[in-house]
C-alpha cells in the first residue's frame, strides 16, 4: 500500500522587530522603568507649556517686595502688563529653560514614585495605604528635585532678571508700533555659569535647597495621595479607571489640597533663589532669617503672596500632568 505524500513544512520566518519597540533595543529585559521616565517627561513638558503664563506670573509676584519700582498687582492686571510691555514672548519667557528642568524632574518623581510603590507594596496587596503613599511621594518629592535643583534657580533668575530690566521701563527704546525692545536676556547656560563663578560655586546652584525640600517633599506626598484616593472615588463602580475628564478634575482637586498647605515653601524657596541677585531689595542669611524678616515687614499674608494666580496655575497644571502621564504610561504599555 502506497504510503501517504510527505507534507514539507516549511518554517515561518520571524518577524522583524520594529525599530521603534523596546524589544529591538532590550531584548525581553523589562523596561517598565524606563516607560514610567518617559512618560513623566512627556508629562512634565505638556503641563508646563499650558500654563506657562501663569507660571511667569506667579514667580513676578513671589519675589517683588515692597517699594519695588516694578510693581504686579491683580492676575487679569499683571497678564496684561506683560503683553504691553513685552508681547506673547513675556508669557513664554523663561518657558524653555522651564521645560528644560521639568521634563527631567517630572520624569524622575514619577518614576521614583513608582518604583516605591513597588517596594513598599505589602505582600497580597493592590494598594499602598496611606502611610506608604505619603512616603512614595516624599521620596519621589526628594529624589527629583535633587536632581534638577540646579536648573529651577537659573529659571527663576531669568525671569526675575527680566522684570528688573523693565522697571524703567520708559527709557528702553521703542519698536515700529511703540513697545519697548526688550534688551536681550542672558541664556540658561550663561545664568549658570554665572551663578557658579560668582556666586559660589555648586553651593551657590542649590541656594534654598533645605526650604525647597521642607516644602515639595510634603506636597508632592501630598499631591499623589490626593489623587489617588480621588481617582478612585471619580471611577464609576462599572469601569476601572475615570474618564479623562475625571482624571484632568482630579489632578486639579489634588494639585489645589496640596498647594495651599505647603504654599509658604514655595514662595521662601524663591526669595531664597534671588537673594544675592542685584536689585533685589531683601537679604536673606537663612531660611529661618527669611521667614522672620518677611513676617516683619509683610506679615503672615507675605508668606500666601501669589496663592490665588497660583490656583489658577495649579489646578490645569497638576490635572494635565496627572491625565497626560497616564495617557503616555497607557500607550507606551505595547511598546
Amino acid at each position: 500500500m502506497p504510503g501517504k505524500p510527505a507534507v514539507l513544512v516549511t518554517p515561518e520566518s520571524p518577524v522583524p522587530l520594529s525599530v521603534w519597540s523596546s524589544r529591538y533595543w532590550f531584548g525581553n529585559s523589562d523596561v517598565t522603568w524606563l516607560k514610567h521616565l518617559i512618560a513623566g517627561g512627556v508629562s512634565g513638558a505638556v503641563s508646563r507649556t499650558v500654563v506657562s503664563p501663569l507660571e511667569r506670573m506667579k514667580i513676578l509676584f513671589q519675589v517683588q517686595s515692597k517699594g519695588t519700582g516694578t510693581n504686579y498687582s491683580g492676575v487679569f492686571g499683571t497678564l496684561a502688563k506683560i503683553w504691553r510691555e513685552e508681547g506673547i514672548a513675556g508669557y513664554m519667557r523663561g518657558n524653555g529653560t522651564n521645560v528644560v528642568r521639568i521634563v527631567p524632574y517630572s520624569a524622575v518623581q514619577f518614576a521614583t514614585y513608582e518604583q516605591l510603590k513597588k517596594l513598599l507594596m505589602e505582600e497580597g496587596k493592590t494598594e499602598l495605604d496611606t502611610r506608604r503613599r505619603l512616603t512614595a511621594g516624599a521620596g519621589a518629592g526628594i529624589a527629583s528635585v535633587a536632581a534638577t535643583y540646579p536648573l529651577d534657580i537659573v529659571r527663576t533668575r531669568i525671569s526675575v532678571q527680566t522684570a528688573h530690566a523693565l522697571a524703567n521701563i520708559n527709557d528702553l527704546p521703542k519698536d515700529a508700533r511703540g513697545r519697548p525692545i526688550i534688551p536681550r536676556m542672558p541664556g540658561i547656560f550663561e545664568t549658570f555659569v554665572k551663578i557658579y563663578k560668582s556666586e559660589g560655586g555648586l553651593r551657590a546652584t542649590y541656594r534654598g535647597f533645605g526650604a525647597t525640600l521642607a516644602g515639595v517633599a510634603p506636597y508632592i506626598a501630598l499631591n499623589f495621595q490626593c489623587y489617588e484616593v480621588l481617582r478612585k472615588l471619580f471611577t464609576p463602580e462599572s469601569e476601572s479607571a475615570p474618564s479623562g475628564a475625571r482624571k484632568l478634575a482630579c489632578g486639579a482637586l489634588a494639585g489645589c489640597c496640596a498647594q495651599t498647605i505647603t504654599y509658604p515653601f514655595d514662595v521662601l524657596r524663591r526669595r531664597m533663589q534671588v537673594t544675592s541677585m542685584s536689585g533685589i531689595s531683601y537679604r536673606y542669611s537663612s531660611t529661618f532669617d527669611a521667614i522672620r524678616q518677611m513676617v516683619k515687614s509683610e506679615g503672615i499674608l507675605g508668606l500666601y503672596r501669589g496663592l490665588v494666580p497660583n490656583y489658577l496655575k495649579v489646578a490645569p497644571a497638576i490635572g494635565v500632568s496627572f491625565w497626560s502621564y497616564e495617557l503616555a504610561k497607557d500607550t507606551l504599555k505595547h511598546w
